[in-house]
């Protein structure tokens, strides 16, 4: 299936401004760079999986390799074939490969296939709807598989919204970790967050943009409403914005509605031991998410060094006073 100009989309209908379309005969000047083409096939002649980071916002991101992988793949596994047919027009890309849908629904029984074309010699580029595929994204199976069958894995880096997210952030970007999309059920949300409030590392979230107002409501909770964060919406358009401040102002912020593509960062645990009354903040947060009470003071008292037969008194004394 040949892909790209002469795709039938609606060119009305494409919000982003990038969304002219380049002229006829821009895709076939792609280069067959032999250096770009060992990325695709190994030595000993099997095809390679190979993970091609897509623009997160802006074409302009785009690079050459990514270019040359579309263009020369035979196999090309999309997360959403409609949004890389406008993706190939968008970067003046025409391909001959083979283009098969491969997202959450289908991943597990689309896996063994192409792992058996790469087997067969056949290059198979992975491209999901925006960033590097496997991070939150379709591509994880077919990795695992890949490696377990004696195929080659690469990637064409590119752009990420998490690295993008945190480097903007202006908080700490020394020691980070990525904890994707937390559980859309509430109650599981605030205990997940809640597991989260010792964690000395930066931490960067996704986040549905109509999920968000809850998501900071909770995390205000569980980590405390003076802790820093960040909000990074539409990074890299036109509209991009980076509000900053703590989860209690951006919660109110954000109650107000938020649209576009959403990444949180958010500062991690202070390293000093907090008084009786953080230790007690962190305990009720717990418990307030569904953990009993012994379970959430061992936790807190494990990660701040607090007494726990104190903490667990004190507990049991505010509860009590609550009553």
């Amino acid at each position: 299936m040949r892909v790209g100009h002469n795709e039938g989309v609606n060119h009305d209908a494409e919000s982003p401004p990038d969304a002219d379309i380049p002229p006829d005969g821009v895709g076939e000047s792609v280069p067959d760079d032999p250096r770009l083409r060992a990325r695709l096939i190994a030595t000993d002649g099997t095809g390679r999986v190979v993970l091609a980071a897509t623009p997160i916002g802006d074409r302009l991101d785009a690079s050459t390799a990514l270019r040359h992988a579309l263009r020369h793949a035979d196999v090309i596994a999309a997360e959403d074939t409609r949004r890389l047919h406008t993706l190939l027009l968008r970067l003046g890309v025409t391909t001959d490969a083979q283009v098969v849908s491969f997202f959450e629904g289908n991943e597990a029984e689309r896996t063994p296939r192409l792992v058996e074309a790469c087997l067969a010699g056949r290059s198979v580029v992975v491209a999901t709807d925006a960033g590097m595929p496997s991070v939150s994204d379709p591509g994880y199976r077919l990795v695992r598989a890949a490696l377990d069958a004696g195929v080659e894995v690469t990637s064409v880096p590119g752009p990420s919204a998490v690295l993008t997210a945190l480097a903007v952030s202006g908080l700490p970007v020394d020691r980070f970790c990525f904890e994707g999309f937390v559980a859309r059920k509430a109650g599981e949300r605030r205990r997940q967050l809640s597991s989260l409030a010792s964690e000395p590392r930066t931490m960067v979230f996704f986040e549905a943009p109509h999920r968000l107002a809850g998501f900071l409501a909770d995390a205000a909770e569980a980590l405390g409403t003076d802790r820093p964060a960040a909000v990074c919406r539409e990074l890299s358009k036109p509209h991009e914005q980076v509000r900053r401040g703590t989860l209690a102002e951006l919660s109110e912020w954000a109650s107000e509605g938020v649209r576009g593509e959403v990444t949180v960062v958010i500062a991690g645990a202070d390293a000093s031991i907090p008084d009786a009354d953080d230790a007690l903040a962190l305990v009720h947060a717990r418990v307030e998410a569904g953990m009993k009470l012994s379970q959430a003071v061992a936790e807190v008292a494990a990660d701040t060094g607090t007494n726990r037969k104190q903490l667990y008194q004190a507990a049991l004394d505010q509860r009590k006073a609550h009553q």
